[in-house]
Order: structure tokens, then sequence, then C-alpha cells
């Protein structure tokens, strides 16, 4: 097939650094009626939304998208820093202490810094160079992410392609069977109908031809599947189209097996015979077994 089709569902992950910094990107795909996209950040790093709905946005056309980032900064980034107001209030009070109790013995340096709030850790601060570098480095590590998704849809949607060939060539098949269907031909109506108004009024009783000839033509008429099968044909020239040209046909598709479906209920409601009954109960399984497949379809 020349096109590409795309399934719905897949799986994408990507890891990366800068520095000491680590991280992964996670991206989950199911099915969806449109495109929604779902975002997971980090703290400080929410900035980055914007640019995961813009890059699923070009990728894809359908699916329930969820995209999540585990970042790590590093045990080597963070450094030390006095805080100041916690420091004067330590030493404030230990003054007081040691005017209202001058025995007291002083209080070293160890005990004033293991104060809770004495010293606190922090992220050095980064300059312009570095934060670009590192959105820089986390924009191309979800695009990865992403681009594995999509490879993997790609990947599936080629599968469920090949199903949905296999398909349309066996609804091809039935239909050319219906169309051959000897109880479709007017003598084999004829037939049945004379033998059952013999059975009715008696084999003694005198057929009237020209009537029984307007009969079957009626009901001839009344069992006529033309128009079902033509329509049949035409839906499968259709969908193999869309097969080929590819793209987002998930819905375009669907819809050509709502029709498919309904021919092959009126096609079993006009049947005049088991075998074309069975015929198209037949179309009905596979119809709706395609119909299944195409729900996983972009």
């Amino acid at each position: 097939m020349a096109g590409t089709l795309s399934s719905m569902t897949g799986f994408g992950r990507a890891d990366g650094a800068a520095g000491a910094a680590r991280w992964t990107w996670e991206v989950r795909s199911v099915n969806g009626k449109g495109l929604d996209v779902r975002v997971r950040l980090p703290g400080g790093l929410e900035s980055l939304e914007a640019v995961c709905r813009e890059t699923a946005g070009k990728l894809f056309a359908r699916g329930n998208i969820t995209i999540g980032l585990s970042y790590q900064r590093g045990q080597g980034d963070a450094v030390p820093r006095i805080n100041e107001a916690a420091l004067n209030a330590v030493l404030a009070v230990l003054e007081t202490i040691r005017r209202r109790v001058p025995d007291a013995a002083p209080v070293g340096l160890d005990g004033i810094l293991s104060q809770r709030g004495v010293i606190e850790w922090a992220e050095p601060e980064e300059g312009e160079a570095e934060k670009e570098a590192l959105g820089s480095a986390l924009r191309a590590s979800l695009a990865g992410a992403l681009a594995a998704l999509a490879e993997m849809r790609r990947s599936e949607g080629r599968a469920i392609a090949e199903v949905l060939a296999g398909q349309l060539a066996e609804i091809a098949r039935l239909t050319a069977l219906a169309e051959a269907a000897p109880c479709r031909q007017p003598e084999a109506i004829r037939v049945r109908l004379a033998a059952q108004v013999e059975a009715l009024a008696g084999a003694s009783v005198a057929l009237d031809p020209t009537r029984l000839h307007q009969e079957a033509a009626l009901l001839a008429t009344k069992a006529d599947i033309r128009e079902e099968l033509d329509r049949l044909v035409a839906h499968v020239n259709a969908a193999t189209l869309l097969l080929d040209a590819g793209g987002p046909v998930g819905r375009k598709l669907d819809f050509l097996a709502q029709e498919f479906n309904r021919e092959a209920n009126t096609l079993c409601s006009k049947s005049n015979g088991t075998e074309l009954t069975a015929i198209g109960l037949e179309l009905k399984t596979v119809i709706d077994q395609m119909r299944e497949q195409i729900q996983n379809l972009e």
C-alpha cells in the first residue's frame, strides 16, 4: 500500500542529560475522538507545557496523549547558603541566655550551624546560556520521545491496514457470491412461488400462468438487491482508496463501515433464500470485525 496509516495507541520514551541534571520523557497514547494532550511537568519547568502541546499537535491528529517528565537535578548541584534572618534570631536567643545565665557554657559554631534554618541548600543561579542549553536539550529529548510514539503508532497502523485489506477482499468475495446466488434468478422465484401456491391450493387446482408470472415478477422486484450489491462494491473501492492514500482516515473509514453494515442489513431483509441470508450474515460478521479494527485508527 502506498499510504501509511497510524493507530491511536502507542508509547514513547527518551532519556536526556545536561550537566548534573537527568530526566526522562514518557509519552502514552490511547484511542480518542479527537486530539487531547495532557502534560505533567515538575515544578519550575511549567513553561515546557506549550512546547509539548505544539509538538504533539504537529505530529498527531487524534488520540488521548499523556506527556510526562521525570526530572532530577543531581546531588552536586545544590550549594549551602546562610539564612541571615535565621542566624540573627539564633544569635539573639543565645545572647539573651548568656545575660541571664552568665555561667552557662558557650555554644560553639557547630551548635549554631546545626540549628534548623540557619544553613539552607539552594540551587545555583543559572546564566542565560545554561538555561538555554538545558531548554534545548529538554526539547530535543521530548521530540525523540514523541517520534518514538509516532513510529509505534505507524507500526501498529501498518498491521491494521493489512487486516483491513484482507477484510475488504472478503467483503468483495461475499458480494460476488451474493451476485451469483441462484435464488436471485426470476425463474427460481417463479418455481418456488408455484410450489408454494400448489401446496396451499392443492395439486388439483389449475394455476393461472399469467397471474403466476405477475406474482413472480412482483416478488422478484421486492427481493431485488441490485442497489445493495452495487453500493457494496462502491464502498469496497472507496475504502481501498482510503487505505492507499493513508494519513488520518479513521473517521472516513468508520463512516464507510456504517454504510457497509446498512447494506448488509438490507440484503438480509430482502433475502429470498437461505443461501443469500447466510451470505448476508457472514457479511455482517466481517463488517463488525472490520469496524473494530477501524476504531483504533487515527
